[in-house]
């Protein structure tokens, strides 16, 4: 009994993983309607979660946080070579801005999107930043 007692006590001290902040897109059943293909959205970044996903306010408190996959940029992931450097590059150049995205496709509980800010893609952004492509999309 001590063992299980002392089993369960080291597990509660375990870090909780970190529940996905962006809450607009169900991971199950329809999406919003205004997130069907062709629809635009726009709002400021609030979230970036890679070098290539990002979470869009189009309304007030989590639920209305837009997870986005770039449509035209394949970061590498977080845990190899330039992942960091892309995420912290796309903090830079978009987190608190104002961007605007055309909705493409559901890919998980995230949109698949084209975004600008400014006019100018997101991915045109990040390659003027010099960081280099490399992730799952490639």
């Amino acid at each position: 009994m001590l063992r299980l007692a002392i089993f369960f006590g080291v597990l509660s001290l375990a870090p909780a993983a970190r529940a996905d902040p962006c809450q607009a897109v169900p991971d199950f059943g329809s999406i919003p309607g205004y997130l069907a293909p062709g629809s635009v959205f726009t709002g400021p970044v609030v979230y970036v979660a890679d070098g290539d996903s990002l979470c869009v306010s189009v309304g007030h408190g989590a639920r209305n946080w837009v997870e986005v996959r770039l449509a035209d940029f394949y970061a590498p992931e977080l845990r190899r070579p330039g992942g960091r450097e892309a995420k912290e590059a796309l903090v830079r150049i978009a987190m608190r801005r104002t961007i605007r995205c055309v909705a493409d496709h559901r890919s998980y509980d995230r949109i698949v999107a084209a975004c600008t800010l400014g006019g100018v893609s997101l991915g045109n952004l990040l390659r003027r930043a010099g960081v280099a492509e490399g992730g799952n999309g490639r």
